[in-house]
């Protein structure tokens, strides 16, 4: 039996904001760097170079590599506390992270990995804003395990088929570092062109 495609478990993060940034970043490796990615990295650095320790008998694990063979992902863990008879992922963000879905799918992903690896259930994850210094739990339910099995094919049918998605030319593009090479304006209404071009051609 053939394996499947392994799919970085940031990807489906990416994924779940907008597909087309995850193809741009995955299928085309395009990747360009403003003041919140470079923060976010800088964050992130610091983080991943932190030594395990405990706290008030949790010990915590920085920068842990995790993979889940079934659904085919792999990653690494900003941080992940072992508790007693528990353990739970934190992933770090450095702006606000309340009602955030793309990185409440990415946690959870990180999750299913934690039990696949150390056979536990995992009920609940925790995003930390690093902006805000504030950590804001995350249930992770049917509804994001769904999600993360969902996701994860989408991906991988993306990267597979080495496909890039339509722009969706709004409020998240502004956001976005990718948007000068995504061109999201262009490429969206070229779509609206094309097809009106179809249906032309066809009333001809």
């Amino acid at each position: 039996m053939i394996a499947p495609l392994s799919i970085p478990i940031s990807a489906l993060e990416h994924w779940a904001y907008c597909p087309r940034q995850c193809a741009l970043i995955h299928v085309e490796q395009a990747w360009e760097e403003d003041g919140n990615t470079a923060r976010g990295r800088v964050a992130h650095e610091r983080v991943d170079a932190g030594s395990a320790t405990t706290r008030a008998g949790v010990r915590e694990v920085r920068s842990l590599p995790l993979f889940h063979d079934d659904l085919g992902l792999h990653g690494i863990a900003d941080l992940v506390e072992f508790g007693d008879g528990w353990i739970q992922p934190v992933e770090y963000k450095i702006g606000a992270v309340d009602g955030s879905r793309a990185a409440s799918v990415q946690l959870a992903a990180q999750a299913l990995c934690i039990e696949s690896m150390f056979s536990i259930r995992v009920n609940t994850a925790a995003l930390y804003s690093v902006s805000q210094s504030r950590r804001v739990p995350v249930e992770i339910d049917d509804g994001l395990r769904q999600a993360v099995a969902t996701i994860t094919a989408e991906v991988r049918a993306c990267l597979e088929q080495l496909s890039l998605p339509t722009a969706p030319d709004d409020a998240r593009c502004k956001r976005c570092s990718l948007n000068a090479m995504c061109m999201p304006s262009v490429t969206a209404r070229t779509k609206a062109l094309r097809n009106a071009e179809f249906a032309l051609f066809d009333v001809a």
